[in-house]
């Protein structure tokens, strides 16, 4: 639990001192379908099919801790520094540090006991992860599409 809860306090300092290249509707909006993107997968893989989960099987309290504590810091960090002007091999290798940094994250998570896996393995989250993070890259930029077209 204590990693847990160190990873919740520093990876929301972070997110309050980076200096912000995102608006806050950047922010909320794309945090908010990180989250519910996440509730679903969870529902699916974790209380219906039992693949993995946070502390034990069923819903807890305890289960808000990373959804609400993580999830959108972590969302914002990474939409953050994203370059979008980049070329697209410095892109690509700021997908891959992410990448290594979520599954080595994951990995510690099993062993610090706050999240397990059942059916699910570690390299199938090393398949979703890019994929996940191409999917909050579109989803920002369909954000400021509708953004640029309110105005």
């Amino acid at each position: 639990m204590w990693m847990l809860l160190l990873s919740v306090i520093v990876f929301n300092v972070v997110f309050l001192f980076m200096p912000k290249k995102l608006t806050p509707i950047e922010i909320f909006s794309t945090c908010m379908f990180a989250m519910v993107l996440q509730q679903l997968v969870d529902l699916a893989l974790d209380l219906k099919l039992d693949w993995y989960g946070y502390f034990f099987p069923g819903v807890q309290w305890s289960y808000f801790i990373p959804i609400l504590g993580i999830y959108p810091a972590v969302n914002a960090i990474f939409l953050n520094y994203y370059q979008y002007m980049a070329s697209k091999a410095r892109k690509f290798w700021y997908i891959v540090a992410c990448w290594i940094f979520a599954v080595g994250y994951e990995w510690l998570a099993v062993k610090a006991g706050y999240f397990y896996h059942h059916q699910w393995r570690l390299w199938h989250s090393a398949i979703v992860y890019p994929f996940l993070y191409m999917i909050l890259i579109a989803v920002l930029n369909w954000v400021r599409r509708i953004i640029r077209k309110s105005i």
